[in-house]
Protein backbone atom coordinates (compact mmCIF):
# COMPACT_ATOMS: atom_id res chain seq x y z
CA UNK A 1 0.00 0.00 0.00
CA UNK A 2 2.95 2.38 0.50
CA UNK A 3 3.53 2.59 -3.22
CA UNK A 4 -0.10 3.51 -3.72
CA UNK A 5 0.18 6.37 -1.23
CA UNK A 6 3.07 7.86 -3.18
CA UNK A 7 1.07 8.18 -6.35
CA UNK A 8 -1.42 10.81 -5.11
CA UNK A 9 1.55 13.00 -4.25
CA UNK A 10 2.85 12.66 -7.79
CA UNK A 11 -0.59 13.25 -9.23
CA UNK A 12 -1.27 16.34 -7.12
CA UNK A 13 2.23 17.61 -7.79
CA UNK A 14 1.67 17.41 -11.51
CA UNK A 15 -1.64 19.24 -11.14
CA UNK A 16 0.02 21.97 -9.07
CA UNK A 17 2.71 22.35 -11.75
CA UNK A 18 0.03 22.86 -14.36
CA UNK A 19 -1.65 25.39 -12.11
CA UNK A 20 1.54 27.46 -12.07
CA UNK A 21 1.13 27.84 -15.80
CA UNK A 22 -2.28 29.43 -15.30
CA UNK A 23 -1.03 32.99 -15.11
CA UNK A 24 -2.20 34.64 -18.31
CA UNK A 25 -5.64 36.25 -17.96
CA UNK A 26 -7.25 37.40 -21.20
CA UNK A 27 -9.81 40.15 -21.63
CA UNK A 28 -9.86 43.63 -20.05
CA UNK A 29 -9.21 44.12 -16.34
CA UNK A 30 -12.27 45.99 -15.10
CA UNK A 31 -11.88 49.44 -13.54
CA UNK A 32 -15.06 51.20 -12.23
CA UNK A 33 -15.74 54.51 -13.99
CA UNK A 34 -14.53 57.46 -11.92
CA UNK A 35 -17.05 59.88 -13.37
CA UNK A 36 -19.73 60.35 -15.99
CA UNK A 37 -19.20 63.64 -17.80
CA UNK A 38 -18.47 65.98 -14.87
CA UNK A 39 -20.34 63.88 -12.30
CA UNK A 40 -18.12 62.23 -9.71
CA UNK A 41 -19.24 58.64 -9.08
CA UNK A 42 -16.03 57.13 -7.72
CA UNK A 43 -17.08 56.99 -4.06
CA UNK A 44 -18.63 53.52 -4.36
CA UNK A 45 -21.94 52.26 -3.03
CA UNK A 46 -22.83 52.68 0.62
CA UNK A 47 -26.08 51.33 2.00
CA UNK A 48 -27.94 54.16 3.71
CA UNK A 49 -28.46 53.52 7.41
CA UNK A 50 -31.98 54.97 7.11
CA UNK A 51 -32.91 52.91 4.04
CA UNK A 52 -35.42 50.88 6.03
CA UNK A 53 -36.39 53.45 8.66
CA UNK A 54 -36.78 56.88 7.05
CA UNK A 55 -40.59 56.74 7.12
CA UNK A 56 -40.53 56.55 10.93
CA UNK A 57 -39.87 60.29 10.92
CA UNK A 58 -43.62 60.71 10.28
CA UNK A 59 -44.31 59.12 13.68
CA UNK A 60 -47.38 57.28 12.37
CA UNK A 61 -47.90 53.88 14.00
CA UNK A 62 -50.39 52.75 11.36
CA UNK A 63 -47.86 53.51 8.61
CA UNK A 64 -45.11 51.71 10.53
CA UNK A 65 -47.26 48.57 10.76
CA UNK A 66 -48.03 48.68 7.04
CA UNK A 67 -44.33 48.91 6.14
CA UNK A 68 -43.46 45.97 8.39
CA UNK A 69 -46.16 43.88 6.72
CA UNK A 70 -45.02 44.89 3.22
CA UNK A 71 -41.38 43.98 3.90
CA UNK A 72 -42.48 40.57 5.13
CA UNK A 73 -45.19 39.66 2.63
CA UNK A 74 -44.75 41.64 -0.60
CA UNK A 75 -44.35 39.12 -3.42
CA UNK A 76 -42.17 41.37 -5.55
CA UNK A 77 -39.70 41.47 -2.66
CA UNK A 78 -39.93 37.68 -2.36
CA UNK A 79 -39.04 37.41 -6.04
CA UNK A 80 -36.10 39.80 -5.69
CA UNK A 81 -34.86 37.88 -2.65
CA UNK A 82 -35.05 34.57 -4.50
CA UNK A 83 -33.15 36.14 -7.38
CA UNK A 84 -30.37 37.04 -4.93
CA UNK A 85 -30.23 33.44 -3.71
CA UNK A 86 -30.01 32.16 -7.27
CA UNK A 87 -27.25 34.61 -8.21
CA UNK A 88 -25.24 33.65 -5.13
CA UNK A 89 -25.63 29.96 -5.99
CA UNK A 90 -24.36 30.63 -9.52
CA UNK A 91 -21.37 32.47 -8.07
CA UNK A 92 -20.64 29.58 -5.68
CA UNK A 93 -20.71 27.17 -8.61
CA UNK A 94 -18.35 29.38 -10.64
CA UNK A 95 -16.00 29.69 -7.68
CA UNK A 96 -15.98 25.92 -7.09
CA UNK A 97 -15.18 25.22 -10.75
CA UNK A 98 -11.68 26.65 -10.21
CA UNK A 99 -10.79 23.66 -8.04
CA UNK A 100 -10.29 20.02 -9.01
CA UNK A 101 -13.39 17.86 -9.14
CA UNK A 102 -13.20 14.46 -7.52
CA UNK A 103 -15.47 11.44 -7.40
CA UNK A 104 -15.24 8.33 -5.27
CA UNK A 105 -16.55 5.21 -6.98
CA UNK A 106 -16.77 1.48 -6.48
CA UNK A 107 -17.94 -0.78 -9.31
CA UNK A 108 -18.30 -4.55 -9.55
CA UNK A 109 -19.00 -6.48 -12.73
CA UNK A 110 -19.55 -10.20 -13.45
CA UNK A 111 -20.18 -11.86 -16.83
CA UNK A 112 -20.18 -15.26 -18.53
CA UNK A 113 -19.35 -16.01 -22.17
CA UNK A 114 -18.36 -12.38 -22.71
CA UNK A 115 -17.00 -12.99 -26.25
CA UNK A 116 -17.43 -15.34 -29.23
CA UNK A 117 -13.96 -16.84 -28.82
CA UNK A 118 -13.98 -20.64 -28.18
CA UNK A 119 -11.65 -20.30 -25.21
CA UNK A 120 -14.21 -18.08 -23.44
CA UNK A 121 -16.96 -20.70 -23.53
CA UNK A 122 -18.20 -21.34 -20.03
CA UNK A 123 -15.78 -18.74 -18.64
CA UNK A 124 -17.06 -16.44 -15.93
CA UNK A 125 -15.27 -13.10 -15.51
CA UNK A 126 -15.45 -10.95 -12.38
CA UNK A 127 -13.88 -7.58 -11.80
CA UNK A 128 -14.09 -4.32 -9.94
CA UNK A 129 -12.77 -0.81 -9.91
CA UNK A 130 -12.58 1.21 -6.74
CA UNK A 131 -10.87 4.51 -6.10
CA UNK A 132 -10.75 8.27 -6.56
CA UNK A 133 -11.27 9.96 -9.90
CA UNK A 134 -10.03 13.51 -10.40
CA UNK A 135 -10.63 16.07 -13.13
CA UNK A 136 -9.47 19.66 -13.40
CA UNK A 137 -9.48 22.42 -15.96
CA UNK A 138 -6.09 24.08 -15.75
CA UNK A 139 -7.62 27.44 -16.81
CA UNK A 140 -4.36 28.62 -18.38
CA UNK A 141 -5.90 31.75 -19.83
CA UNK A 142 -8.20 32.35 -16.85
CA UNK A 143 -11.51 31.70 -18.58
CA UNK A 144 -12.94 30.25 -15.39
CA UNK A 145 -11.58 33.15 -13.36
CA UNK A 146 -13.30 35.65 -15.63
CA UNK A 147 -16.50 33.60 -15.36
CA UNK A 148 -16.17 33.74 -11.59
CA UNK A 149 -15.72 37.53 -11.74
CA UNK A 150 -18.86 37.83 -13.88
CA UNK A 151 -20.87 35.59 -11.54
CA UNK A 152 -19.72 37.55 -8.49
CA UNK A 153 -20.71 40.83 -10.11
CA UNK A 154 -24.12 39.36 -11.03
CA UNK A 155 -24.64 38.24 -7.44
CA UNK A 156 -23.77 41.70 -6.16
CA UNK A 157 -26.06 43.23 -8.78
CA UNK A 158 -28.94 41.01 -7.66
CA UNK A 159 -28.42 42.05 -4.04
CA UNK A 160 -28.45 45.72 -5.02
CA UNK A 161 -31.58 45.26 -7.11
CA UNK A 162 -33.21 43.67 -4.07
CA UNK A 163 -32.29 46.72 -2.00
CA UNK A 164 -33.67 49.00 -4.72
CA UNK A 165 -36.88 46.97 -4.77
CA UNK A 166 -37.18 47.45 -1.01
CA UNK A 167 -36.80 51.20 -1.45
CA UNK A 168 -39.41 51.28 -4.21
CA UNK A 169 -41.92 49.15 -2.29
CA UNK A 170 -41.53 51.22 0.87
CA UNK A 171 -42.00 54.42 -1.12
CA UNK A 172 -45.11 53.02 -2.83
CA UNK A 173 -46.61 52.03 0.51
CA UNK A 174 -45.95 55.48 2.00
CA UNK A 175 -47.32 57.26 -1.09
CA UNK A 176 -50.44 55.07 -1.24
CA UNK A 177 -51.02 55.55 2.47
CA UNK A 178 -50.76 59.31 1.98
CA UNK A 179 -53.19 59.15 -0.94
CA UNK A 180 -55.64 57.19 1.20
CA UNK A 181 -55.39 59.65 4.08
CA UNK A 182 -55.62 62.59 1.69
CA UNK A 183 -58.80 61.22 0.10
CA UNK A 184 -60.14 60.43 3.55
CA UNK A 185 -59.45 64.02 4.60
CA UNK A 186 -61.09 65.42 1.46
CA UNK A 187 -64.12 63.22 2.12
CA UNK A 188 -64.35 64.52 5.69
CA UNK A 189 -64.42 68.14 4.51
CA UNK A 190 -66.76 67.33 1.62
CA UNK A 191 -69.29 65.72 3.97
CA UNK A 192 -68.97 68.61 6.40
CA UNK A 193 -69.40 71.15 3.62
CA UNK A 194 -72.35 69.23 2.20
CA UNK A 195 -74.04 69.30 5.58
CA UNK A 196 -73.42 73.02 5.83
CA UNK A 197 -74.77 73.69 2.31
CA UNK A 198 -77.86 71.60 2.94
CA UNK A 199 -78.53 73.65 6.06
CA UNK A 200 -78.20 76.82 3.99
CA UNK A 201 -80.45 75.29 1.34
CA UNK A 202 -83.15 74.64 3.98
CA UNK A 203 -82.92 78.27 5.13
CA UNK A 204 -83.26 79.58 1.57
CA UNK A 205 -86.23 77.28 0.89
CA UNK A 206 -87.95 78.66 3.99
CA UNK A 207 -87.18 82.21 2.90
CA UNK A 208 -88.56 81.54 -0.60
CA UNK A 209 -91.74 80.15 0.96
CA UNK A 210 -92.00 83.26 3.13
CA UNK A 211 -91.33 85.53 0.16
CA UNK A 212 -88.11 86.99 1.58
CA UNK A 213 -85.79 85.26 -0.93
CA UNK A 214 -85.93 84.70 -4.67
CA UNK A 215 -85.94 81.45 -6.60
CA UNK A 216 -82.63 82.58 -8.11
CA UNK A 217 -81.03 82.34 -4.69
CA UNK A 218 -82.52 78.88 -4.23
CA UNK A 219 -81.25 77.73 -7.64
CA UNK A 220 -77.75 78.98 -6.83
CA UNK A 221 -77.57 77.19 -3.50
CA UNK A 222 -78.92 74.01 -5.14
CA UNK A 223 -76.21 74.32 -7.81
CA UNK A 224 -73.54 74.33 -5.12
CA UNK A 225 -75.10 71.34 -3.38
CA UNK A 226 -75.17 69.25 -6.55
CA UNK A 227 -71.68 70.37 -7.58
CA UNK A 228 -70.36 69.10 -4.28
CA UNK A 229 -72.33 65.85 -4.52
CA UNK A 230 -70.92 65.32 -8.02
CA UNK A 231 -67.34 65.62 -6.72
CA UNK A 232 -67.79 63.10 -3.89
CA UNK A 233 -67.71 59.88 -6.03
CA UNK A 234 -64.33 60.90 -7.48
CA UNK A 235 -62.97 61.27 -3.94
CA UNK A 236 -64.39 57.88 -2.99
CA UNK A 237 -62.78 56.28 -6.05
CA UNK A 238 -59.42 57.82 -5.12
CA UNK A 239 -59.75 56.48 -1.59
CA UNK A 240 -60.68 52.99 -2.76
CA UNK A 241 -57.89 52.99 -5.34
CA UNK A 242 -55.31 53.91 -2.70
CA UNK A 243 -56.61 51.21 -0.37
CA UNK A 244 -56.59 48.62 -3.16
CA UNK A 245 -52.99 49.53 -4.02
CA UNK A 246 -51.99 49.18 -0.38
CA UNK A 247 -53.68 45.79 -0.13
CA UNK A 248 -51.78 44.57 -3.20
CA UNK A 249 -48.46 45.86 -1.82
CA UNK A 250 -49.14 44.06 1.47
CA UNK A 251 -50.33 40.86 -0.28
CA UNK A 252 -53.73 41.12 1.41
CA UNK A 253 -57.29 40.75 0.09
CA UNK A 254 -58.90 44.17 -0.05
CA UNK A 255 -61.59 43.35 2.51
CA UNK A 256 -58.95 42.22 5.04
CA UNK A 257 -57.05 45.51 5.06
CA UNK A 258 -58.12 47.61 8.03
CA UNK A 259 -56.90 51.21 8.17
CA UNK A 260 -57.53 52.81 11.53
CA UNK A 261 -56.72 56.28 12.73
CA UNK A 262 -57.81 59.82 12.03
CA UNK A 263 -58.20 61.38 8.59
CA UNK A 264 -54.89 63.26 8.63
CA UNK A 265 -51.79 63.29 6.45
CA UNK A 266 -48.51 62.29 8.13
CA UNK A 267 -46.40 65.31 9.03
CA UNK A 268 -42.70 65.86 9.63
CA UNK A 269 -41.43 67.54 12.78
CA UNK A 270 -38.09 68.53 11.22
CA UNK A 271 -36.96 69.82 7.83
CA UNK A 272 -35.30 67.71 5.18
CA UNK A 273 -31.59 67.40 6.06
CA UNK A 274 -30.06 67.68 2.56
CA UNK A 275 -26.33 68.39 2.79
CA UNK A 276 -24.86 69.75 -0.44
CA UNK A 277 -21.36 68.48 0.34
CA UNK A 278 -22.52 64.83 0.35
CA UNK A 279 -22.33 62.75 -2.84
CA UNK A 280 -25.75 61.10 -2.56
CA UNK A 281 -25.10 58.97 -5.67
CA UNK A 282 -23.31 56.47 -3.45
CA UNK A 283 -26.61 55.75 -1.69
CA UNK A 284 -28.47 54.90 -4.90
CA UNK A 285 -28.76 51.09 -5.29
CA UNK A 286 -29.90 51.46 -8.90
CA UNK A 287 -26.66 53.26 -9.80
CA UNK A 288 -24.59 50.66 -7.97
CA UNK A 289 -26.46 47.76 -9.64
CA UNK A 290 -25.87 49.32 -13.07
CA UNK A 291 -22.15 49.51 -12.26
CA UNK A 292 -22.10 45.84 -11.24
CA UNK A 293 -23.84 44.93 -14.50
CA UNK A 294 -21.07 46.78 -16.32
CA UNK A 295 -18.43 44.81 -14.36
CA UNK A 296 -20.09 41.50 -15.26
CA UNK A 297 -20.25 42.45 -18.94
CA UNK A 298 -16.57 43.39 -18.91
CA UNK A 299 -15.60 40.03 -17.37
CA UNK A 300 -17.68 38.21 -19.98
CA UNK A 301 -15.35 39.57 -22.69
CA UNK A 302 -12.51 37.61 -21.07
CA UNK A 303 -14.64 34.46 -20.99
CA UNK A 304 -15.21 34.69 -24.73
CA UNK A 305 -11.62 35.74 -25.53
CA UNK A 306 -10.20 32.67 -23.75
CA UNK A 307 -11.76 30.47 -26.45
CA UNK A 308 -9.17 31.82 -28.90
CA UNK A 309 -6.51 29.83 -27.07
CA UNK A 310 -6.02 26.15 -26.21
CA UNK A 311 -7.56 24.77 -23.05
CA UNK A 312 -5.88 22.20 -20.85
CA UNK A 313 -7.76 19.70 -18.75
CA UNK A 314 -6.37 16.98 -16.55
CA UNK A 315 -8.07 13.79 -15.44
CA UNK A 316 -6.72 11.03 -13.26
CA UNK A 317 -7.54 7.91 -11.29
CA UNK A 318 -6.14 6.47 -8.11
CA UNK A 319 -7.36 3.16 -6.69
CA UNK A 320 -7.73 -0.55 -7.46
CA UNK A 321 -8.88 -2.47 -10.50
CA UNK A 322 -10.00 -6.04 -10.93
CA UNK A 323 -7.74 -8.94 -10.01
CA UNK A 324 -8.43 -12.67 -10.19
CA UNK A 325 -8.96 -13.11 -6.49
CA UNK A 326 -10.68 -9.75 -5.98
CA UNK A 327 -8.11 -8.78 -3.35
CA UNK A 328 -7.03 -5.28 -2.33
CA UNK A 329 -3.25 -5.61 -2.65
CA UNK A 330 -0.32 -4.20 -4.56
CA UNK A 331 -1.18 -6.33 -7.56
CA UNK A 332 -4.50 -4.53 -8.04
CA UNK A 333 -3.22 -1.02 -7.45
CA UNK A 334 -3.89 1.40 -10.29
CA UNK A 335 -3.36 5.05 -11.12
CA UNK A 336 -3.28 7.20 -14.21
CA UNK A 337 -3.06 10.83 -15.22
CA UNK A 338 -4.33 12.05 -18.58
CA UNK A 339 -3.70 15.68 -19.60
CA UNK A 340 -5.77 16.78 -22.62
CA UNK A 341 -5.07 19.83 -24.76
CA UNK A 342 -7.97 21.16 -26.84
CA UNK A 343 -8.27 24.05 -29.26
CA UNK A 344 -11.26 24.95 -31.32
CA UNK A 345 -9.14 26.40 -34.12
CA UNK A 346 -11.65 25.52 -36.80
CA UNK A 347 -14.29 27.71 -35.08
CA UNK A 348 -12.30 30.95 -34.77
CA UNK A 349 -14.91 32.85 -36.76
CA UNK A 350 -17.59 31.85 -34.29
CA UNK A 351 -15.35 32.70 -31.34
CA UNK A 352 -14.48 36.14 -32.70
CA UNK A 353 -18.15 36.83 -33.33
CA UNK A 354 -18.90 35.96 -29.71
CA UNK A 355 -16.14 38.29 -28.56
CA UNK A 356 -17.60 41.13 -30.62
CA UNK A 357 -21.01 40.38 -29.15
CA UNK A 358 -19.57 40.48 -25.60
CA UNK A 359 -17.81 43.78 -26.36
CA UNK A 360 -21.07 45.22 -27.68
CA UNK A 361 -22.87 44.06 -24.50
CA UNK A 362 -20.23 45.86 -22.46
CA UNK A 363 -20.78 49.06 -24.45
CA UNK A 364 -24.53 48.73 -23.86
CA UNK A 365 -23.92 48.22 -20.13
CA UNK A 366 -21.67 51.29 -20.02
CA UNK A 367 -24.28 53.42 -21.78
CA UNK A 368 -26.97 52.19 -19.38
CA UNK A 369 -24.75 52.92 -16.40
CA UNK A 370 -23.98 56.43 -17.60
CA UNK A 371 -27.65 57.11 -18.29
CA UNK A 372 -28.59 55.76 -14.86
CA UNK A 373 -26.14 58.20 -13.24
CA UNK A 374 -27.47 61.13 -15.27
CA UNK A 375 -31.08 60.17 -14.53
CA UNK A 376 -30.30 59.82 -10.82
CA UNK A 377 -28.75 63.30 -10.62
CA UNK A 378 -31.66 64.87 -12.48
CA UNK A 379 -34.21 62.94 -10.42
CA UNK A 380 -32.69 64.05 -7.14
CA UNK A 381 -32.52 67.66 -8.24
CA UNK A 382 -36.06 67.64 -9.64
CA UNK A 383 -37.53 66.03 -6.54
CA UNK A 384 -35.82 68.55 -4.29
CA UNK A 385 -36.85 71.54 -6.42
CA UNK A 386 -40.43 70.26 -6.66
CA UNK A 387 -40.53 69.78 -2.91
CA UNK A 388 -39.31 73.32 -2.25
CA UNK A 389 -41.82 74.78 -4.72
CA UNK A 390 -44.64 72.76 -3.18
CA UNK A 391 -43.71 74.17 0.24
CA UNK A 392 -44.24 77.67 -1.16
CA UNK A 393 -47.47 76.57 -2.84
CA UNK A 394 -48.78 75.07 0.37
CA UNK A 395 -47.91 78.22 2.30
CA UNK A 396 -49.84 80.35 -0.18
CA UNK A 397 -52.79 77.92 -0.17
CA UNK A 398 -52.88 78.05 3.63
CA UNK A 399 -52.96 81.83 3.60
CA UNK A 400 -55.68 81.75 0.92
CA UNK A 401 -57.80 79.47 3.08
CA UNK A 402 -57.29 81.71 6.12
CA UNK A 403 -58.29 84.76 4.09
CA UNK A 404 -61.39 82.94 2.80
CA UNK A 405 -62.33 82.08 6.38
CA UNK A 406 -62.00 85.72 7.41
CA UNK A 407 -64.04 86.80 4.39
CA UNK A 408 -66.85 84.42 5.36
CA UNK A 409 -66.84 85.71 8.94
CA UNK A 410 -67.15 89.29 7.70
CA UNK A 411 -69.80 88.33 5.16
CA UNK A 412 -71.93 86.58 7.79
CA UNK A 413 -71.69 89.57 10.11
CA UNK A 414 -72.63 91.95 7.31
CA UNK A 415 -75.47 89.71 6.16
CA UNK A 416 -76.89 89.62 9.68
CA UNK A 417 -76.56 93.39 9.83
CA UNK A 418 -78.42 93.64 6.52
CA UNK A 419 -75.63 95.41 4.61
CA UNK A 420 -75.17 92.59 2.01
CA UNK A 421 -77.61 90.18 0.44
CA UNK A 422 -77.60 86.39 0.74
CA UNK A 423 -75.97 85.84 -2.68
CA UNK A 424 -72.86 87.73 -1.57
CA UNK A 425 -72.67 85.58 1.54
CA UNK A 426 -73.13 82.49 -0.62
CA UNK A 427 -70.23 83.52 -2.87
CA UNK A 428 -67.96 83.92 0.15
CA UNK A 429 -68.94 80.50 1.50
CA UNK A 430 -68.40 78.88 -1.88
CA UNK A 431 -64.90 80.35 -2.05
CA UNK A 432 -64.18 79.01 1.44
CA UNK A 433 -65.24 75.50 0.44
CA UNK A 434 -63.12 75.60 -2.69
CA UNK A 435 -60.04 76.88 -0.87
CA UNK A 436 -60.37 74.20 1.84
CA UNK A 437 -60.52 71.41 -0.75
CA UNK A 438 -57.68 72.98 -2.73
CA UNK A 439 -55.53 73.17 0.40
CA UNK A 440 -56.13 69.48 1.12
CA UNK A 441 -55.13 68.52 -2.42
CA UNK A 442 -51.98 70.65 -2.24
CA UNK A 443 -51.08 69.12 1.13
CA UNK A 444 -51.40 65.67 -0.44
CA UNK A 445 -49.29 66.65 -3.45
CA UNK A 446 -46.68 68.08 -1.08
CA UNK A 447 -46.60 64.82 0.88
CA UNK A 448 -46.14 62.78 -2.31
CA UNK A 449 -43.26 65.04 -3.37
CA UNK A 450 -41.71 64.59 0.04
CA UNK A 451 -41.79 60.81 -0.43
CA UNK A 452 -40.22 61.28 -3.88
CA UNK A 453 -37.32 63.13 -2.26
CA UNK A 454 -36.65 60.25 0.12
CA UNK A 455 -36.91 57.71 -2.68
CA UNK A 456 -34.66 59.62 -5.09
CA UNK A 457 -32.01 60.12 -2.38
CA UNK A 458 -31.95 56.38 -1.63
CA UNK A 459 -33.39 56.83 1.86
CA UNK A 460 -30.15 58.52 2.88
CA UNK A 461 -31.62 61.64 4.47
CA UNK A 462 -31.04 61.34 8.20
CA UNK A 463 -32.63 63.60 10.77
CA UNK A 464 -30.71 66.52 12.17
CA UNK A 465 -31.45 70.07 13.25
CA UNK A 466 -30.77 72.64 10.55
CA UNK A 467 -30.28 76.10 12.05
CA UNK A 468 -30.93 77.80 8.73
CA UNK A 469 -34.45 76.43 8.36
CA UNK A 470 -37.64 76.70 10.33
CA UNK A 471 -38.83 73.32 11.66
CA UNK A 472 -41.64 71.94 9.56
CA UNK A 473 -42.10 69.83 6.48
Amino acid sequence: MNSLIKHPVKLLGNIALLGMLSACAVGPDYVPPAQVETINVSSGYQRASALQSWWRAFNDEQLNALIVRALEQNRTLHEASANVERARAVFSEADASLWPDGTVSGNYQAGRNTSLLPQDNGLTLRGYTSGLGLSWDADIFRKLQRAEEAAKARAEEADLLWQDTQLQIISQVVSSYGQYRGAQLRMFYAQMNLHFLQQSQAVVEAQVAAGSATKLALAQIETQVYRLKTSIPAIQIAQQTAKSTLAALLALPLDELQLNGAAALPQLQQPLPVTHSVNYLKYRPDVASAERNLAASSAQIGVMTADLYPSLSVSGFLGFISSPNLAFNSASESWNIAPALQWSGLNLGVTKARIRSAEADSKIALARYEQTVIDAINEMQLSLNSYQLSREQMGNATRQYQSSQEAVDYARANYQAGTIDFLQLLDSERELLNSRDQLTQIELAHFIRLVDVYRSFGGALEWQTLAAETPGD
